[in-house]
């Protein structure tokens, strides 16, 4: 179907923007090739799956990667914070973690010289740029929840004193979808917030000969650092100064309202599936996903493509599907295809 003919169709206009901010989003796409590259070195494909972390990071939004166990989730998180510059940590969770565990503790300490005691902050591993929070469905919701507040605060409170984290902080949380067994899995609420929800596929034959090759000898690859994290904030700020036409906005703001049932017009096939559908911060996700996207392509205004490109990240893990989905065998992502197929790029 031919893209109607709408204000965001305008060539881009390097001049709309400063000198300064061009010269930026040269540098990001530039990067993002650069990103690529050093990342090739270690990680075989996954080439969608990075660029959507990547998207992730630019507005400051977090990850939630589905994949059996072998994929490689653990060493492309580490290889993505390498080429960024960024600290990493990885915590492994388990069902004895507890919260302080995460997010540090306030202990007791002796003064040498005087032989006073006082209280100090010892910071967790949160404390950190880059987290990976690795099989994060293994601990109990107490432990789930210090990290999910952290996440949508920023800061973490100990006692009665908060301790802000330190710009960027990027969580990346990882979960097995085959083995549920002894697992507590994350509420509707806190599910929803995550950006986005992505599933690492398997590699095709010809990837996986290239990861056995690549392995198996004695040559180990190591990525090099492309972006600071000082220009990975200034691209943070310059992402929501993206523009996007109000018929761009309104289309991701329809696609969520949309899967709504009861609160918008009937859709067959789609609120037949739906207990619950997706709340406003899916809208929101959607549209600040789309600058993104854009600007990392080198474009300086959202267009309806990068919009259904996310539409299955960012609405895949706030749909609650009822009953039928399961008899059926509907799953989200089938649903998704349905909206973006439904519903009009013009109101």
């Amino acid at each position: 179907m031919e893209t109607p003919r709408t204000s965001e169709a305008k060539p881009n206009n390097p001049a709309a923007v400063s000198s300064e901010d061009a010269a930026i989003v040269a540098r990001l796409r530039e990067a993002r090739l650069r990103v690529r590259d050093e990342i090739a070195k270690v990680i075989v494909g996954q080439e969608t799956i990075i660029d959507h972390m990547l998207v992730g990071l630019l507005c400051r939004g977090h990850i939630l990667l589905l994949g059996v166990p072998g994929l490689g989730k653990t060493l492309m998180a580490r290889t993505l914070a390498r080429t960024l510059d960024l600290e990493f940590r990885r915590i492994q969770f388990t069902p004895d973690l507890m919260p302080s565990d995460i997010t540090g503790m306030d202990i007791i300490e002796e003064d040498a010289a005087t032989g006073r005691r006082k209280l100090e902050f010892l910071p967790g591993p949160i404390f950190t740029n880059f987290l990976l929070a690795d099989e994060i469905n293994r601990t109990p919701p107490k432990t789930q929840a210090a990290l999910l507040q952290a996440m949508q605060e920023q800061e973490v409170s100990i006692g009665r004193r908060t301790y802000p984290l330190n710009p960027p902080f990027f969580v990346v949380a990882t979960q097995n979808p085959i083995e549920m067994e002894g697992t507590y899995p994350l509420p509707e609420a806190q599910l929803d917030r995550f950006m986005f929800n992505l599933k690492v596929k398997y590699p095709t034959p010809k990837e996986e000969l290239l990861i056995v090759k690549g392995t198996t000898g004695t040559h180990t690859a190591e990525a090099r650092p492309v972006l600071k994290a000082d220009e990975l904030l200034r691209l943070q700020d310059l992402v929501r100064g993206v523009p996007i036409a109000d018929s761009v906005m309104g289309y991701a703001v329809r696609l969520v309202t949309a899967s709504r049932p009861g609160e918008s017009k009937e859709i067959d096939g789609i609120h037949k599936y739906l207990a619950y559908g997706a709340s406003p911060r899916a809208s929101q996700y959607l549209v600040l996903g789309a600058k993104a996207r854009a600007i990392l392509a080198g474009k300086y205004h959202v267009d309806f493509d990068d919009v259904k490109n996310l539409a299955s990240p960012v609405l895949r893990h706030r749909l609650v599907l009822n009953f039928h989905a399961r008899a059926d065998g509907v799953d989200a992502d089938a649903i998704i295809r349905r909206l973006v197929e439904t519903v009009k790029q013009e109101a």
